[in-house]
């Protein structure tokens, strides 16, 4: 019996780049889905459950955001936003919402193929590996994270995280107490291509401190070590 293709959604009202990333993923043996708005995008998310989602910014009835918003209400699925170049505002915005990476417009085939490849890589790992030692958990205060299950939850209430916002918190939990730098967990959560990519880990530890933190504003979990990195506090 055949294995079954991974399944990708594309959205984008631009009909001659809509049929050139179907056709390029389709011939690397991904199955596709193709939308012209985000009212059809978010139809066929709900009706077909893609593996991941490829969203442009600037589409008719929804935008990207708004798509990106409405999914992460119900589904932690990996998503590439699609952005215009140089609009670091809108990438960080799409990394804020819920999105797992993103692609500068212009882009080629390669880059294209290469990010598609890197986060269903992320996703499989988060979904795959766990920590040290069988069934293994770590607890900080309120904050328990179990290795075997990969889930968390604060003060006993199970904690919606996406695949990125697992392995950030997991890598953390399995240092607690250890200060980790920006290149470390950037290549730990995100692989060596991302080195540097400072702001998309920065986004993501605040996407974690509103789910962990009574109050993001003053964290007492992940802690940030200025010029360093972050640090799991082993008593927060």
């Amino acid at each position: 019996m055949p294995a079954k293709k991974t399944k990708i959604l594309v959205a984008d009202d631009e009909l001659k780049l809509l049929r050139l990333v179907t056709r390029n993923l389709e011939l690397e043996g991904y199955a596709t889905l193709a939308a012209t708005d985000g009212q059809e995008a978010l139809e066929l998310i709900e009706t077909h459950d893609p593996d991941l989602l490829l969203l442009d910014v600037m589409m008719p009835k929804l935008d990207g955001f708004s798509v990106t918003q409405r999914v992460r209400e119900f589904s932690s699925v990996p998503i590439i936003i699609m952005t215009a170049r140089g609009d670091d505002q809108d990438k960080i915005r799409g990394l804020d919402l819920g999105g797992d990476d993103y692609l500068t417009k212009p882009f080629n085939v390669d880059e294209l193929l290469a990010r598609v490849r890197a986060v269903l890589r992320r996703s499989q790992l988060s979904a795959h590996t766990q920590g040290p030692g069988l069934n293994s958990a770590a607890t900080v205060g309120e904050l328990r994270v179990d290795f075997a299950q990969h889930q968390a939850w604060v003060r006993d209430e199970d904690i919606n995280l996406t695949p990125v916002e697992y392995r950030l918190l997991a890598y953390l939990a399995q240092n607690t107490g250890r200060v980790l730098t920006q290149d470390q967990l950037l290549e730990y959560v995100w692989g060596p291509d991302y080195l540097g990519e400072t702001h998309m880990l920065q986004v993501n530890i605040n996407r974690v401190r509103r789910k962990i933190e009574p109050d993001p504003a003053h964290p007492r979990y992940i802690l940030t070590k200025v010029g360093i990195g972050y640090v799991l506090s082993a008593h927060p």
